[in-house]
């Protein structure tokens, strides 16, 4: 069995590639099944292997990149909430503002009142 620095370094491009993969589609639907066959693994080997080199599971990344967009969104003056969480895979406005709440600390109409430096800043540390 291969040590997680062994897995990491054997497995690094083809997560690299996963990544790339989940950055060209993210405005699509992505599921682990999807993205285990894009890296050649199985669902729980695609898991473990992503997981160790990304530091998150495949679905806190997308997650995450899906909230930094809806937020460049929203720093770039949207002004329907509802549409940017829809374009971000939410279903609800209220969905939407618990997850960007939970990663930002703030609503989205409380960042979106945010100048622009602020809300580039929050972003980047998001």
């Amino acid at each position: 069995m291969l040590s997680e620095p062994q897995l990491l370094e054997d497995h690094s491009d083809c997560i690299e590639e996963v990544m790339r993969y989940i950055r060209e589609h993210i405005g699509k639907p992505l599921d682990r099944e999807t993205l285990a066959d894009v890296a050649g693994f199985s669902v729980p080997h695609f898991h473990r292997v992503f997981t160790a080199h990304a530091g998150e599971s495949a679905i806190s990344y997308i997650r995450r990149l899906r909230l930094e967009r809806a937020g460049r969104k929203l720093r770039m003056g949207a002004v329907d909430i509802t549409e940017v969480a829809l374009a971000a895979g939410y279903e609800s406005h209220s969905s939407f503002s618990k997850a960007f709440k939970q990663q930002y600390g703030l609503s989205p109409s409380e960042f979106r009142q945010l100048g622009c430096t602020a809300a580039t800043q929050l972003l980047r540390k998001g």
